[in-house]
């Protein structure tokens, strides 16, 4: 009776939920490159309260967007989060933001991004960099976050961790460079 009782609530948890693919990008360029990615994703599994469910192997490039003698390390990770049916997939975006903006506050990453006269974005080297990439089939565009990345595809140190780790429903929707 009691393994009756507990299975009816697990199936009434699970018909409230739905499980939302979450892709970040990772990359870093100063300090212990590999160390820090591994650092961010332990404060990851922390915050987002589970463990990822795949990871790629790591991509050693050079700087995009700026000049520097320091080479990044890059990666991309799969987390499967359970939100409640009918979620604000932007409050939960800028959610998910913060938490990456504070993991990579707490491993050295310093000052808020900047921009040129011309309202380009100015790169910079840093101890680690996490990116939203996609978030299930949300979009989202506002001024903080914008869902899939506008420059991932122009990123080949994103695309290709990135595909590494693709469900198949996420790379019919999304790998259109195949």
């Amino acid at each position: 009776m009691l393994i009756d009782a507990a299975h009816r609530k697990d199936t009434r948890i699970r018909e409230n939920v739905e499980k939302v693919e979450l892709y970040l990008s990772l990359g870093s360029n100063q300090g212990d490159r590999e160390h820090n990615i591994e650092i961010a994703l332990s404060l990851l599994n922390i915050e987002l309260k589970t463990p990822y469910k795949a990871v790629s192997s790591l991509l050693e490039t050079e700087p995009w967007g700026f000049e520097s003698q320091d080479k990044f390390l890059n990666a991309a990770v799969l987390y499967e989060l359970f939100l409640p049916k009918g979620y604000n997939p932007e409050a939960e975006g800028l959610m998910i933001l913060e938490i990456c903006k504070d993991i990579e506050r707490r491993l050295g990453r310093t000052g808020r991004p900047q921009y040129n006269e011309r309202g380009e974005r100015i790169y910079t080297s840093r101890p680690i960099d996490i990116d939203i990439l996609l978030f299930g089939d949300n979009k989202i565009d506002c001024e903080e976050l914008t869902v899939p990345h506008k420059l991932m595809y122009q990123r080949d140190f994103v695309m290709t961790p990135l595909r590494e780790i693709l469900t198949e429903s996420a790379r019919s929707k999304y790998d259109n460079k195949n």
